[in-house]
């Protein structure tokens, strides 16, 4: 439920010079991109760019996505947006804020008469923000984060602006959803990779113990964890120096 004030029916929705309210060739171009899987940076800065290309008479447009452990990255289009949103976080309190905890759209009319957000509303003002359009980025039942648009003037979005954050935001959504999953899917490779030329490393370890009178893989594998306790170092580490001296000695060995 969008919590405000009902915007004056004969306020324009267009502004003379703003780009065209192309709508289908943003939500064509985000599409885009998921496919292409982008970084998460440029991710965020094609949201912030569609957002504010596709609401009339907006100053600048921001993302905030908000992990599981409450980490907040965001993007923002300018540098006055950009302040207003780190108000939000040092404040602790904004339109942004409220948009991802209640996953409800939020429409700020105009911050000097607005009473939600007292402390935030008085310090944008002097920013030049007045009215405020902010959407949450919601991905299976769960809130990543929010999506907002400023404007330095009041009463400016309404009802079709509210349609197009909301359309904006899901698409946005799926979009930021799709480029974390394969980030995180980047890093468990990167792990699991790690964790199995560990094992390979430590096992041929084990194997050259053996080989060196060891009685059986247990004792091997002891050796070179009392190894690493006395020298404080990872297990895989004392390892790889082992390895790396019988190397070098076969290495010398050899006939020249």
């Amino acid at each position: 439920m969008t919590q405000s004030t009902d915007r004056p029916d004969d306020l324009p929705y267009d502004v003379p010079g703003a780009p065209p309210l192309d709508l289908s060739a943003a939500l064509a171009q985000m599409s885009g991109l998921m496919l292409s899987r982008e970084t998460v940076d440029t991710a965020l800065e094609l949201v912030t760019s569609l957002a504010a290309t596709t609401t009339a008479g907006t100053l600048g447009a921001a993302v905030t996505v908000v992990d599981e452990h409450g980490r907040r990255s965001r993007a923002a289009s300018n540098q006055a947006v950009e302040q207003a949103d780190t108000l939000q976080y040092e404040l602790d309190e904004g339109p942004c804020l409220t948009a991802w905890a209640t996953r409800e759209l939020v429409r700020i009319d105009d911050t000097t008469t607005d009473g939600r957000w007292p402390r935030w509303n008085t310090a944008v003002q002097a920013l030049g923000v007045r009215s405020v359009l902010s959407a949450p980025l919601i991905v299976g039942g769960e809130a990543i984060g929010a999506m907002k648009v400023y404007c330095e003037r009041p009463m400016n979005y309404g009802p079709h602006d509210e349609h197009i954050m909301g359309l904006l935001a899901e698409q946005a959504a799926i979009l930021l959803s799709n480029t974390q999953s394969l980030q995180e899917a980047r890093r468990l490779s990167r792990e699991l990779t790690g964790a199995l030329a560990s094992r390979d490393t430590i096992a041929h370890a084990v194997g050259v113990l053996l080989g060196r009178g060891a009685a059986s893989a247990h004792e091997a594998f002891a050796t070179l964890a009392d190894a690493a306790r006395q020298t404080n170092r990872p297990v895989e580490e004392i390892a790889r120096a082992l390895l790396t001296t019988v190397l070098a000695r076969s290495t010398d060995s050899q006939p020249r």
